[in-house]
């Protein structure tokens, strides 16, 4: 992969991450914190800060969310990182969460993409899709 600005200074690439941690280890905290420093570094983005979401509770306005919109608000924030889409929150308030994120003019970046966005439906069903660099065994006469 290439860097995206070829190593120049860019200002404005600032994100901050988000986290939904309910009865999580210490390792597997710090194993997700790990994963968005090493997305922003292979993106060429400045992980600002992260906050972190652990009251299952609150609904859609806790208040990690809450300070996750303050910060938006700030000048040269791009945008949102998430592990995935479930560190939004449950379904419903994570659609109310991602309007809000781009409501705020800010981008939601994911490190893994939704599920659809690795299988594909055809006529006969779900199709899916080999990863790179795996190979399809016919049979063993091949």
């Amino acid at each position: 992969m290439q860097p995206l600005t070829e190593n120049r200074p860019v200002s404005g690439l600032a994100v901050y991450g988000l986290l939904r941690l309910v009865r999580v280890s210490q390792a597997r905290q710090d194993a997700l914190v790990s994963s968005l420093a090493e997305y922003c570094r292979s993106h060429e983005l400045q992980l600002s800060g992260v906050f972190t979401d652990r009251d299952t509770t609150a609904g859609p306005e806790s208040a990690a969310f809450t300070g996750l919109l303050d910060v938006l608000a700030l000048p040269e924030v791009y945008g949102v990182l998430a592990p995935a889409m479930s560190h939004l929150g449950p379904k419903a308030i994570a659609t109310a969460r991602k309007r809000r994120i781009e409501a705020a003019g800010s981008r939601l970046l994911l490190v893994r993409k939704p599920y659809t966005a690795l299988h594909s439906v055809s006529r006969s069903g779900p199709v899916r899709r080999r990863r790179p660099g795996s190979t399809r065994v016919l049979d063993s006469e091949s």
